[in-house]
């Protein structure tokens, strides 16, 4: 039963999470998914199944865009995304958002 809440948590924080590995430099998917594991400590075991409609969904609100790398000997071409100001404007709102959605949380649990 955990698992299932354990889930939908993570859902509610997956696009300000990429948003921000974003906003430091642009990355390609793969890139993404073992930054997020990393940095979460293992907490965010990401699919490309599950990544990639999350950055569909971005591009097509404005909030990132993606370029083509250039293939460089046996190197296979990348797709890159990059935050656009739009997408910057959008994380510094969810990260206040998230900051006091946590803050009420912990004012419920903790008396």
């Amino acid at each position: 039963m955990k698992q299932k809440y354990e889930q939908q948590m993570k859902k509610g924080v997956l696009e300000m999470l990429v948003l921000r590995l974003l906003s430091e430099e642009e990355k390609y998917g793969y890139q993404l998914i073992c930054e997020l594991k990393e940095r979460s400590g293992g907490m965010f075991l990401l699919k490309e199944g599950t990544l990639y409609p999350i950055l569909y969904r971005m591009e097509d609100d404005g909030l990132v865009i993606n370029r083509w790398s250039e293939p460089r000997g046996k190197e296979v071409s990348k797709k890159y995304y990059r935050i656009t100001e739009e997408g910057k404007t959008t994380l510094a709102e969810l990260w206040k958002l998230w900051q006091t959605f946590a803050g009420s949380v912990s004012g419920v649990m903790i008396k």
